[in-house]
């Protein structure tokens, strides 16, 4: 369970024979392959926990399990703790059951949890502790980290348990020098009283676990020492007053006591100020020196990974106890770089790093050539259509014209704003740009506030693409009105409504959407960074339904393509029919009529789903073809418009 200790000019080195005990089978249990220094389980399952476990060492030279300690299946958590705190029965037995008890942890329930923890306070404070039995306390701890998040009820018995880490970490007379757990790192040592420096290094290994190979001690050593390829993951210096000769003569024989213990995770110190909303973690690291002075302490982090993410910014931190929260009361940051960051501190505690990071983002190309030539070809189109509709307005009905100058109003708008401002002008660099006040950070995650254009663009686009769609119903709707009824004109009232639900309903949807999905102060809720348009995508680039482009977008433009298939049925029951008030001549041109706008809007749900799936691909390949075929709905766009409402002064001119 140990590592062998050397100190050798002013360095303290471990040494160890082999790194695992191979699977084995010992008297009827057989345990798995495992690292020097932690437990095995055994294979065999009581009430679906381990009935055994044994402690992988090489304390004979070579790395094997020592004899196996079975579990005391009689008793539950509750029943250890109550048969500790009377004092009956065999502690070491005891320490060892609960070891097992808490062996998933994920598992464990809020109350066993907390009687885990208090359990595993008694066994470090007992009188009668021997190493074993805090080996087993330590890797409960260890175990206890891994479980799930943390209760109100748990807060006050977790932070006694690393007060009495703190002081187990200084206490000698146990004979337990080092304890190495996948979560949990416990260092004791004695150094001489004109030491002036001592560094701890932590290293995980490839699992990301601690392992006793990989903790260093250093004396004497005056700067922290990153190792190469930064692979230091944690590492603390500490300065200690310098001692006059006279001092030295009189303490001789006295040595600093030095406890160090430190966390895989903060778990243990769950802060009330920062949040930790993507689930990341941070290492916690502990120095103890008793009733020492410092003068001052320095230590290395190395930062987290998170995907698709860059770190942002960071605060040194130390625990409050009184506050039970962080704090950066004493502590101010120092060199930093992309590999390590690094702090600075008056005093001695339970110290961490907090870290913030920001979303990594690839920006789309600017629209080239293809994509323009499409939109503006659409431009011109629509320009021309406008135009000859309000020239001839007086030759025709009004509600026609309010439809029809609507819709391509609408679909001008967009494609300006598409071609303008679709691009972010304010793009976010994904650059190392670390603040130099130590504050105390609100969040893991960094949220930039909203700068106003490219929101003020999204919310343009997704009204009049809306509204674009919104038109085009209610035209196919006047038209399937006019033929159900056999009317030459429109119903009573019916440019009122249209206007009122053609330029009030997309108002509306994007109202409930910029409610329901924006704030200033994260403004991805409601639209996405990489270009203006429509939040879609969760951090990990996949769909996600719960953001607006699918309800604030794509739901209500798929209820009117339903709405207009079902008035295309409706349409080719009624038409089916003879209808002795319709000429023929006025049933074809009322059939093309409908047919070409329910085309139109069948283009455009086409043409801009492509639109928005250009901006996002990634692929060369696939970003060409989508390009193509982009352009060529977006003029097909134009001449299904010139066709349908410019037809009538084609038919003059060629009259004429």
């Amino acid at each position: 369970m140990f590592a062998v200790i050397h100190l050798v000019h002013d360095e303290i080195y471990f040494t160890s024979i082999g790194n695992f005990c191979n699977s084995t089978r010992k008297d009827e249990f057989s345990f798995p392959r495992t690292v020097v220094g932690w437990s095995a389980y055994s294979n065999e399952l009581l009430y679906g926990f381990p009935k055994a476990l044994a402690e992988c060492s090489n304390d004979t030279g070579s790395p094997m399990f020592g004899p196996p300690h079975k579990l005391q299946y009689e008793f539950t958590l509750s029943d250890i703790l109550e048969n500790i705190s009377s004092s009956s029965g065999d502690l070491l037995q005891l320490a060892f059951s609960t070891q097992i008890l808490t062996s998933q942890p994920e598992q464990l329930s809020a109350d066993k949890i907390t009687t885990a923890a208090q359990i595993a306070n008694a066994l470090l404070q007992s009188a009668n502790i021997t190493k074993d039995i805090a080996v087993a306390a330590v890797t409960t701890i260890s175990q206890l980290l891994n479980s799930s998040e943390e209760r109100t009820q748990e807060r006050d018995v977790v932070q006694n348990l690393t007060e009495a880490l703190d002081k187990f970490s200084l206490d000698q007379h146990n004979n337990v020098s080092l304890v190495v757990q996948p979560n949990l790192v416990v260092q004791s040592i004695q150094v001489p009283t004109n030491t002036v420096w001592i560094q701890f290094t932590a290293l995980t290994g490839r699992s990301g676990n601690f392992v006793a190979n990989r903790i260093n001690l250093h004396t004497n050593t005056s700067e922290l020492t990153a190792a190469k390829g930064g692979s230091t993951d944690v590492q603390i210096v500490i300065k200690f007053p310098p001692v006059s000769p006279q001092s030295v003569l009189h303490s001789k024989n006295t040595n600093h006591s030095i406890g160090f213990v430190l966390y895989q995770n903060d778990r243990f110190f769950r802060s009330r100020a920062f949040r930790a909303s993507s689930g990341t973690s941070r290492r916690v690291i502990s120095a103890n020196l008793g009733q020492e002075s410092v003068l001052h302490v320095e230590m290395l982090f190395k930062p987290t990974a998170v995907p698709n993410a860059s770190l942002y910014d960071f605060a040194c931190v130390s625990w409050n106890y009184t506050l039970k929260d962080w704090t950066t009361y004493g502590c101010s940051k120092v060199n930093h770089s992309a590999d390590v960051l690094r702090c600075f501190c008056n005093h001695t505690t339970n110290f961490a790093v907090l870290m913030s990071f920001r979303r990594e983002f690839e920006y789309a190309e600017a629209l080239n050539w293809i994509t323009k030539l499409g939109c503006s070809m659409s431009i011109i189109g629509l320009s021309l259509t406008i135009t000859f509709q309000m020239v001839t307005r007086k030759s025709r009905k009004t509600n026609p014209t309010v439809l029809l100058v609507s819709i391509c109003m609408c679909l001008l708008i967009f494609t300006l704003l598409f071609m303008l401002g679709v691009d972010n002008s304010y793009k976010q660099l994904n650059k190392l740009d670390i603040q130099e006040d130590n504050i105390l950070l609100p969040s893991d995650t960094h949220k930039e506030w909203d700068r106003g254009p490219c929101t003020a663009v999204a919310v343009l686009l997704q009204y009049f693409l809306l509204g674009t769609f919104t038109w085009n119903t209610l035209y196919a709707t006047h038209v399937f009105l006019m033929i159900r009824n056999s009317l030459a004109t429109s119903p009573s009232h019916f440019t009122a409504y249209t206007v009122a639900i053609g330029w009030g309903l997309p108002a509306v949807v994007v109202a409930l959407t910029l409610g329901i999905s924006y704030r200033v102060d994260d403004p991805l809720g409601y639209r996405q960074e990489e270009f203006c348009w429509l939040a879609a995508l969760d951090p990990k680039g996949n769909f996600d339904f719960k953001l607006p482009m699918f309800w604030g977008f794509l739901i209500p433009v798929a209820f009117m393509l339903i709405f207009n298939t079902v008035m295309l049925v409706c349409f080719a029951v009624t038409t089916g029919k003879t209808n002795p008030h319709l000429t023929s001549t006025r049933h074809t041109s009322m059939k093309k009529k409908f047919l070409s706008s329910f085309s139109l809007a069948v283009v455009l749900s086409l043409s801009w789903i492509l639109g928005y799936l250009l901006l996002i691909t990634q692929n060369q390949t696939m970003y060409t073809i989508l390009n193509i075929s982009f352009c060529v709905l977006t003029t097909t766009q134009v001449v299904n418009v010139c066709t349908l409402y410019c037809k009538s002064l084609w038919i003059r001119a060629s009259a004429k």
